[in-house]
């Protein structure tokens, strides 16, 4: 459903001609809708308190956080650009401003490659061991719309993608090359990303499977909500095994528990298979995300107090 042009910030402060777009394009990099955001940014974080002791700089925070923002805005704009042959044929979708004409294909590419600029143009404040790592994120970012055409796997691209910060952030924080604990963060991340965008790709299913489109859900089949309990699993056996390699403390793994705890209230509601169900599902994943992170944040802090 189309948004009041009052949602998107200062819409009511540019000439009358330009709001329409403004808007569009707030909605096209799902500004409106910060949970992508905010999954994205809670793994970013963790990494940063890692890498840094616990005590990241202002600058990387400002770096860090800008660049999820931008990356995430414009990984949905390339993702909605791939997607014109599918999202006309799918309820949720069919009313995204480049299936709606709202904005051009053209104007979307042109969004996209500005978004992506001005993200790199924060990684270039860093070293150049990230700037060499940001090229990687780039290729997954553009990468990911096209897998559904052709693998059944896209939650699994996504979750790489979403968890490249990771690496990126311990080689900012330290200027080296990350360390074996950034790479299992990573793989931590990638399972759970991969759960819980099954979760959102259980809500379009039949449409998916009407369309042509292909997702996990669909490679699951019947399967779905066992398979997503096991990955949450192993996402949880990882993190675990970070803490333990580590020798976090005891807030840590009060974390870890809060967050097996939202988890586990998932399946609560997503074992129904129900769309609604499944969304609901997919968005009690920030509080998981905040959990982990508090558990971290809160660590250091208690080892320096």
């Amino acid at each position: 459903m189309k948004t009041d042009l009052s949602s998107a910030p200062l819409a009511a402060h540019l000439p009358p001609a330009w709001r329409a777009r403004y808007d569009a394009s707030w909605r096209l990099m799902r500004a409106d809708r910060p949970i992508g955001w905010l999954l994205l940014l809670w793994p970013t974080l963790v990494a940063l308190w890692l890498a840094s002791d616990g005590l990241p700089s202002l600058h990387l925070l400002v770096v860090f956080a800008g660049g999820v923002w931008l990356t995430r805005a414009a990984g949905c704009v390339i993702n909605d650009y791939a997607d014109r042959w599918l999202d006309g044929r799918v309820k949720r979708t069919r009313a995204r401003p480049l299936v709606a004409g709202e904005l051009s294909g053209r104007f979307a590419l042109g969004l996209f490659a500005g978004l992506m600029l001005v993200a790199f143009a924060l990684v270039l404040t860093t070293n150049a061991k990230t700037i060499a790592l940001s090229a990687v994120a780039l290729v997954l970012a553009a990468a990911y719309p096209y897998m559904k055409r052709h693998t059944y796997l896209p939650q699994v691209w996504l979750g790489l993608a979403f968890s490249w910060g990771i690496p990126m952030a311990f080689t900012a924080a330290r200027d080296a090359w990350p360390p074996q604990e950034a790479w299992l963060l990573l793989c931590a991340n990638l399972l759970w990303t991969t759960a819980y965008d099954t979760w959102y790709a259980m809500v379009d299913r039949e449409d998916d499977r009407r369309a042509g489109a292909k997702s996990t859900a669909l490679l699951f089949g019947d399967l779905d909500v066992p398979v997503i309990a096991v990955l949450f699993a192993l996402a949880g056996l990882a993190m675990g095994l970070l803490g333990h390699r580590l020798e976090l403390g005891l807030v840590y793994w009060l974390g870890l528990v809060a967050a097996a705890v939202f988890v586990v209230q998932q399946f609560a509601q997503g074992r129904s298979r129900h769309p609604d169900d499944c969304f609901a599902a997919f968005l009690a994943n920030n509080r998981v995300g905040a959990a982990v992170f508090a558990g971290v944040a809160l660590h250091y802090f208690v080892a320096a107090t």
